[in-house]
């Protein structure tokens, strides 16, 4: 058991702390939402979030869109579907990508409420 520490407040925290403990997220849970979370630590990653939540895109069309090279933005996509952030589907001779689900658009658009505040 951890050790207990007093604070200045002199309330009893017993009964607080017991209730929070006991909602707290095992450590697994809580690592795997940290690396989750990382996917959104890289501005490149977000623009292709960001793209990726407005339509379907291929590597070519992102790439052109953000300026930067196929291999670049495959990059960035292996590391995103890696993450289940986004998915493929082929069409034909092209692989377009998609977001996995409305979720990660929500969480960009909510941090981006956020900063603005």
């Amino acid at each position: 058991m951890p050790a207990r520490h007093l604070c200045s407040c002199h309330e009893p925290h017993a009964g607080v702390l017991a209730a929070v403990e006991a909602e707290m997220l095992p450590d697994e849970d809580l690592c795997d939402l940290s690396d989750f979370f990382k996917i959104f630590a890289d501005s490149t990653r977000l623009k292709v979030i960001w793209a990726l939540d407005r339509r379907a895109l291929c590597v070519g069309e992102l790439a052109d869109l953000l300026g930067m090279t196929c291999p670049a933005i495959s990059h960035q996509l292996k590391i995103l579907k890696a993450a289940r952030v986004v998915r493929a589907e082929r069409k034909g001779r092209n692989v377009y990508y998609a977001l996995a689900d409305h979720h990660v658009g929500d969480i960009v658009e909510t941090g981006l409420e956020h900063i603005h505040e």
